[in-house]
């Protein structure tokens, strides 16, 4: 009897471990299934916020531009996004995420093709994991594109602009983000770009730069007289609509910013939402300030330049930089952005209507090697600006990424846009320009009712 009494025992304990042990492993299970689908939805959500910043764009470059060309500004903003995104889905993707080769380019998952290797070697568990990955960083190819367009608003034939987008997407911005974010050479020299100042913004910025030379000023902008070139101010027709766009672009950077933790579990993510609020309005204060002492009343138009200069100034280094550090990045940016718009306007004679060059390339740069000055280890101790005890390598390693970004990103924008003036043509004639892109290019009035007078 005791015999049998302790072989059932052991049954009932055998039992009771192994269901225990299923509890625990079923616990597990979930827990691993809920972390998955908190970042699932984090980064979907990030990347919509991200996606709304196409409209802020496309308010900003409305506004501070002609009302005779505010369905073209519209038109590109939206293809930027629209032929961008399958571009980058066919090619831009594989070559910024595809399996390194020597650390300059992605070589395979060209049209999101995946094979079980190449998930393993992703890090990926399913497609889904790439779907939600893509969805991101779609994104952000976008935002690199669409900066172009306002800096080549009012003279740029459509057409030819289609094919830069495509170009942008699928070449100039996935190859220099596969050195940084990819794996390639400049990750591997501890290269800290968290979001995009240098690799989204600089990007776009300097590929601005290209187009602007290349394509010319709007007639009228730059007067040769006896006493030298005169600078002619052409103001935007709608600043109530900029100041939207400013706000719907400050919005959407959370997603920008904070969304680049690439999990919604990472307890960072408020670290990142105070850098980037205090940059943003640093960089207002700062732009504000200076414009009253340089123009003698603070001017609206260089304020919410101001804020978006902080935005991109704080934007590489928000992970790494603590709430203090951020609003001297974010001032010296606000002020930073008003003396490119000068200089580049006034000494280069490049016209960039809305000052998208000095906002995304200058600050973008700014922003980039501001990691190397005032990174503090916080969430990276291995990430140390020289303010902070750490001496000039990161530093160098910041300022080699700068210049390695914008020779790429110049140089061959600069081939694009020089191959498009020679081919199909870059800019619209003079009637166009003076009749208005709407007209000229679209057969539609922005402001159907109105009469708009043109600004020469």
């Amino acid at each position: 009897m005791l015999h049998k009494k302790t072989k059932l025992a052991a049954v009932l304990i055998f039992l009771i471990a192994g269901t225990g042990s299923l509890f625990a492993q079923s616990l597990e299970e979930t827990v691993a299934l809920h972390g998955q689908a908190i970042d699932m939805i984090w980064l979907i959500l990030s990347a919509a916020l991200v996606f709304f910043m196409q409209a802020g764009f496309a308010m900003v470059e409305t506004g501070l531009t002609r009302a005779k060309n505010s369905a073209n500004v519209l038109m590109k903003n939206l293809m930027d996004f629209s032929v961008g995104s399958i571009a980058f889905w066919a090619i831009g993707w594989a070559l910024m995420y595809g399996a390194d080769a020597l650390g300059l380019i992605g070589t395979d998952a060209f049209f999101l093709h995946y094979n079980a290797e190449g998930l393993a070697a992703y890090g990926a568990g399913s497609m889904s994991d790439i779907y939600r990955d893509w969805m991101f960083q779609v994104v952000f190819a976008g935002t690199a594109s669409t900066i172009v367009s306002g800096a080549m608003a009012e003279r740029t034939r459509f057409a030819s602009y289609l094919i830069y987008s495509v170009f942008i997407t699928a070449l100039i911005y996935p190859v220099s983000g596969h050195w940084v974010w990819g794996g390639g050479w400049l990750s591997s020299l501890g290269f800290h770009d968290f979001a995009g100042s240098t690799v989204v913004h600089s990007v776009g910025g300097w590929a601005a730069l290209a187009g602007a030379i290349v394509l010319g000023a709007r007639k009228g902008k730059y007067i040769r007289t006896p006493e030298g070139i005169k600078v002619k101010a052409i103001p935007g027709h709608n600043l109530p609509i900029a100041a939207l766009g400013v706000f719907i672009l400050w919005f959407g950077w959370y997603g920008f910013n904070a969304g680049s933790t690439l999990s919604g579990s990472d307890l960072s993510i408020g670290h990142i939402a105070v850098t980037t609020t205090l940059a943003a309005g640093a960089g207002s204060v700062g732009a504000m300030i200076f414009s009253w002492i340089l123009y003698k009343k603070p001017d609206p138009s260089m304020s919410l330049n101001g804020a978006l200069a902080g935005l991109v100034g704080i934007t590489a280094g928000t992970w790494v930089i603590g709430p203090g550090s951020s609003i001297v990045v974010g001032f010296i940016a606000g002020i930073l952005v008003i003396l490119s718009v000068e200089f580049i306007d006034k000494v280069l004679h490049v016209d960039d209507p809305v000052g998208a060059i000095s906002v995304h390339g200058v600050c973008g740069a700014w922003g980039t090697l501001a990691v190397g000055l005032f990174a503090n280890g916080v969430n990276d101790s291995s990430i140390v600006g020289l303010f902070f005890g750490g001496g000039l390598r990161q530093l160098g390693v910041q300022a080699l990424g700068i210049i390695s970004a914008f020779a790429w990103s110049f140089g061959t924008a600069l081939i694009l846009f020089l191959i498009i003036r020679y081919t199909v043509g870059l800019r619209v004639s003079e009637e166009e320009e003076l009749k208005g892109l709407d007209i000229s290019e679209h057969s539609i009035e922005s402001y159907s009712g109105f009469q708009i007078f043109s600004n020469m």
